[in-house]
């Protein structure tokens, strides 16, 4: 049995005033995460003394752009911007169900179908509350929700262990080319000083878009803000042709670049124009090159340079004479190895972060729909085996 979606939830309509939220707890549709991957800090607060208030357990979904699948189950309370729904559960539904059914392709796909204007589509709160979903008891909610919560869990655990990986491979940078505690605390005889341009150079080459996939083709759009990679794209440009990447090469995005979207490619593909690809001009500085932008003192020396105001781009000149030392090819190799092995894990991670989600994302249609049943007594043996 179905029934619309505004018998489960309705739009929270409360007010909290600004000063009382900080970074961690505004939420706008800008620190939001595309594709489900949540939010993060905030840039700054708005310049207003009230906005919309959230609380725990409440789901908020961008209402800009639906398509590009922006969601988060709140686990704290604070205020968010208009552009940001905010629905709570009703009391006989489960939160958690709730977070998961608007998680939904389904649901993105209806509220992208149902958005008004072109070039920023908005949502249409009327016909969001009349998306028909599926009238399940409470058991069962809390069944679907507690076993789809399981694989999240373990998604965000490697992430976790990414980010010390990336922690532990950025120690080691410091250590050796900003410290030299290997070689007692001095810039060894030999090493030169030069910059970027010396050792890498931007990629020109052209790939087709019709080789490419969503899986394939980044843009700052799907690139991760504080360096938390890449999730797929939401579809692909409307162009013949663009810059072709390597496995090796290190892509940032050039735009508002305080964002600190950086990733080192696994795999090669296409980027579109508002981001930079970086080509070692030796394959032995492909790892050093990556270390050494993804300092915030790089990030930094990007914005400090950047052109523009509300959409502040990086000068491609300026960035190229950002200051790096240059080692000798042994110490190069020593690195490389090291590093090798440690980003070889994050990898690793992301690999099964993708077959995790990719598994989510085909078991939630197929729970909410009914053609898959969960016996509730057998999720916790369920949730211990992912």
């Amino acid at each position: 049995m179905m029934q619309k979606l505004s018998d489960l939830c309705s739009f929270a309509d409360g007010r909290v005033a600004v000063a009382d939220l900080d970074l961690d707890t505004y939420i706008s549709t800008e620190n939001m995460l595309p594709n489900k991957e949540g939010v993060i800090r905030s840039a700054g607060l708005p310049t207003i003394l009230q906005t919309q208030a959230y609380q725990v357990e409440d789901v908020l979904v961008s209402n800009i752009r639906p398509y590009f699948r922006k969601i988060w189950f709140a686990n704290r309370n604070g205020g968010c911007s208009n552009d940001v729904l905010v629905l709570r559960a009703n009391e006989a539904v489960y939160p958690g169900f709730l977070y998961y059914l608007l998680s939904d392709d389904n649901f993105f796909d209806y509220a992208t179908a149902t958005a008004k204007g072109t070039k920023m589509p908005r949502g249409d709160k009327g016909a969001i509350m009349c998306y028909e979903v599926p009238d399940l008891p409470l058991d069962m909610q809390i069944g679907i929700a507690n076993t789809l919560a399981a694989i999240d869990a373990k998604i965000a655990n490697n992430k976790k262990i990414n980010h010390h990986l990336e922690q532990m491979a950025q120690a080691i940078f410091k250590s050796w080319f900003v410290d030299f505690e290997p070689f007692g605390g001095v810039m060894p005889e030999g090493w030169q000083s030069a910059t970027l341009g010396d050792i890498c150079s931007y990629g020109t080459e052209r790939v087709p878009i019709d080789d490419l996939t969503k899986q394939t083709y980044i843009s700052t759009e799907n690139m991760l803000p504080n360096r938390g990679g890449v999730v797929d794209a939401s579809s692909l440009p409307s162009v013949v042709q663009t810059t072709r990447f390597q496995q090796d090469n290190v892509l940032i995005s050039n735009i508002r670049p305080y964002f600190k979207k950086i990733i080192f490619c696994s795999f090669a593909g296409g980027c579109s124009a508002d981001v930079l690809c970086f080509q070692a001009r030796e394959k032995s500085f492909a790892h050093y090159i990556y270390c050494a932008l993804f300092n915030d003192s790089f990030f930094d020396y990007m914005v400090a340079g950047s052109k523009g105001t509300k959409m502040p781009r990086g000068d491609r000149r300026q960035i190229m004479n950002y200051p790096i030392i240059i080692p000798p090819d042994n110490i190069l190799g020593d690195f490389a190895g090291i590093i090798t092995q440690v980003l070889s894990g994050t990898e690793v991670n992301n690999n099964e972060n993708r077959i995790l989600a990719a598994l989510r994302d085909t078991l939630l249609p197929r729970l909410m729909s009914g053609e898959l049943s969960i016996d509730t007594a057998s999720i916790t043996q369920h949730n211990d085996n992912i």
